[in-house]
């Protein structure tokens, strides 16, 4: 292929060539000898192809000065690549400064192949730098563009400081907006991440509604609706890790005289039972669940009761399995411990309590434990 000084766009292509082989000492060479040929129509292209060889090859310098020279020429395609692959040289760098300014002249560039990234990267700046309202219009703008990689990912980042911010409204029009430039079936995961940001969101702004409708602390809750804002609160707020204000809301709920009747019966809508005009103070673990089901202590309280349990029928099934003594009063006794291990049979866990015994038991023994007396579902 031919060398001659006069044709710079072979000279450049040949570079080019060279550099995807991995011959980048060589492509280096004929993009400089291109740069000194002038002012030719190639010069932006081949300023740019040496930054990016130099940049390979670890001369940062000299790939920074390469991609000022592309961006001299004004040339409305290489010059913004150029100013791009200036700004990444930069912020590989932690120099924010400085690429903040490289994506400026990406910007002021103005083709917009290159102004969703740009805007993009210089509304993370600003939000690191701690300027909301400057990263808020590079966001904005960037989710203007309708880019279908760097919109959406603009709409969560301006979403979640939003949220942060407290104004759960305007995070939901930002993350609608982002959804709407996003091909659900060639980008599933960006979808589903606006897609459970705009959930949390609509979380948020349903938390907000439902303490309005409660008032301050101090303010006496609506007997018509204050039962209902008060469950609806204290039931989202855990799904946004908020516990401790939930508990707060039952407490307050429970100590108002005019809803606090109301405030119990929602409180305990899951707790079974067949006989609405049954007592709860009958049973005298129900003061118990209510208190859990209030405070979120609930899994806490199952585990501790289900762990009791396992300890008791340990005890009473190892004594079973020994079998009945010749004494009348221990066959008695044998019977009642059989009646005793057989009570978890009818709950539905029951029999997973049956063969966790059972396996520890022959673990611990090399025997199988004893079934229990036959009659029932276990046996």
């Amino acid at each position: 292929m031919s060398k001659t000084p006069d044709d710079p766009a072979r000279l450049c292509e040949e570079a080019r060539r060279l550099a995807e082989n991995g011959e980048a000492d060589r492509a280096a060479l004929l993009f400089q000898e291109v740069l000194a040929l002038g002012d030719t129509p190639v010069r932006a292209q081949a300023a740019l192809g040496l930054a990016v060889v130099l940049d390979d090859s670890g001369d940062v310098a000299g790939a920074r000065e390469a991609d000022r020279v592309a961006i001299s020429t004004a040339d409305p395609e290489y010059g913004p690549r150029a100013a791009y692959h200036l700004a990444l040289t930069h912020e590989r760098a932690g120099e924010h400064l400085e690429a903040g300014r490289a994506w400026q002249v990406v910007v002021d560039f103005g083709n917009p192949a290159y102004l969703p990234p740009a805007f993009l990267a210089l509304g993370r700046l600003a939000d690191d730098a701690g300027d909301f309202e400057t990263a808020r219009g590079h966001w904005e703008e960037a989710i203007g563009t309708g880019d279908r990689e760097y919109g959406p990912v603009a709409a969560h980042d301006l979403a979640q400081r939003l949220l942060e911010r407290g104004e759960p409204a305007r995070a939901q029009r930002v993350l609608t907006a982002g959804l709407k430039v996003i091909d659900r079936e060639s980008a599933p995961y960006a979808y589903a991440r606006l897609a459970v940001a705009l959930g949390i969101s609509c979380l948020d702004q349903a938390i907000g509604a439902f303490g309005a409708a409660l008032g301050d602390d101090d303010a006496v809750a609506d007997p018509e609706v204050g039962p209902l804002a008060t469950e609806l609160l204290a039931r989202t707020l855990p799904l946004r890790g908020r516990g401790d204000e939930a508990r707060e809301v039952w407490r307050r709920g429970l100590s108002d005289p005019g809803v606090s009747g109301q405030v119990r019966a929602r409180l305990r809508r899951d707790f079974g039972g067949d006989d609405e005009d049954a007592d709860p103070a009958d049973l005298w673990w129900e003061p118990v669940v209510e208190s859990a089901v209030s405070d979120g202590s609930l899994p806490a309280v199952a585990g501790e009761a289900f762990g009791a349990l396992d300890h008791m029928y340990a005890l009473l099934a190892v004594r079973y399995a020994d079998g009945p003594a010749a004494e009348p009063a221990h066959a008695d006794t044998h019977d009642l411990l059989g009646r005793a291990i057989r009570v978890p049979s009818d709950y539905l866990w029951g029999p997973l309590l049956h063969e966790s015994f059972a396996e520890r038991l022959r673990m611990a023994t090399g025997t199988p434990a004893q079934s229990p007396p036959p009659g029932r579902p276990d046996a």
